[in-house]
């Protein structure tokens, strides 16, 4: 039976536990159940805190889990590795301090860095050969420098409102682009490809949709340089022999324009259509 760790709490567990639920598999109806069999699937879920999640599975207790790539470097776990971005919980980690006070990484060196995350930092430093005092803080380390803990901080960084409101400014190289990742141990489990193509439909899915519409078949080579498709689209036969029907995947960003554009080349009759899941 395949052990998946999934996020109990914070911004990663809604989106993940929607994910496997699209992905056809049972979860909790409680938010306070941590474990779940699902034995139609030959799985059992560990609902387990996000920073611990690298930890159980690179020790070989889980199989394979979701978390953020942040916290997969944080723990600096050996035998846990990245399999796969899921597209959601995206997050930059940026250096920040005082207006004008540091412009380049290198100047961070002997000074003193709070942070929440002094795994990744310390390795990301450690690359560049400069050496840090880390301050290990549990969230709110804009004050750190205010509070004279910390000559700087490194944190993650959506609109820098919150930096800026402290009086920081963010300097530097981008420490990490993070989203939450599938990761699994040191060995392969049975079933976790089977697990890693559910989540690669539930995100083809997210990110197409299907646009169904009728055209004359002398334009359809100019339609097809519009909306290609995946592979090609696919072409029916109407009852008028100089009409096709045409049904193609869109990428959901650009449905609009390209609806517009097939309509000013003649298209008509356009349909949109979600797709609720996929193997491609």
């Amino acid at each position: 039976m395949l052990r998946i760790a999934v996020p109990n709490k914070g911004s990663l567990s809604e989106t993940a536990a929607d994910m496997l639920a699209e992905a056809g598999y049972a979860g909790r109806r409680d938010p306070k159940t941590l474990h779940v069999v699902d034995t139609d699937n030959d799985v059992e879920f560990f609902y387990l805190r996000p920073k611990d999640i690298a930890t159980y599975v690179g020790s070989g207790a889980i199989d394979v889990g979701i978390t953020g790539r942040d916290l997969l470097l944080d723990a600096r776990m050996p035998g846990a590795r990245e399999i796969e971005a899921l597209g959601f919980a995206g997050s930059t980690f940026r250096f920040a301090a005082p207006s004008g006070r540091y412009t380049e990484v290198s100047e961070l060196d002997g000074l003193r860095i709070a942070t929440s995350y002094p795994g990744l930092v310390d390795a990301f430093l450690d690359e560049r050969g400069i050496a840090v005092d880390l301050v290990p803080l549990d969230g709110a380390v804009e004050s750190a420098v205010r509070l004279g803990v910390a000559d700087a901080v490194a944190d993650v960084v959506e609109t820098g409102t919150t930096l800026r409101q402290a009086g920081l400014d963010v300097f530097g190289p981008v420490i990490l682009q993070s989203e939450a990742v599938l990761i699994a141990g040191p060995q392969d489990a049975e079933g976790s490809e089977t697990l890693l193509r559910r989540l690669r439909g539930v995100m083809v899915a997210r990110r197409f949709v299907m646009i169904d519409y009728d055209l004359p078949l002398a334009l359809l080579d100019d339609a097809v340089k519009i909306a290609g498709g995946i592979e090609s689209p696919t072409v029916s036969p109407l009852r008028d022999p100089e009409w096709v029907a045409v049904r193609v995947m869109v990428a959901r960003a650009r449905v609009n324009p390209v609806m517009d554009a097939l309509y000013a080349l003649g298209a008509r009759a356009i349909l949109v259509t979600a797709i609720h899941n996929a193997r491609l």
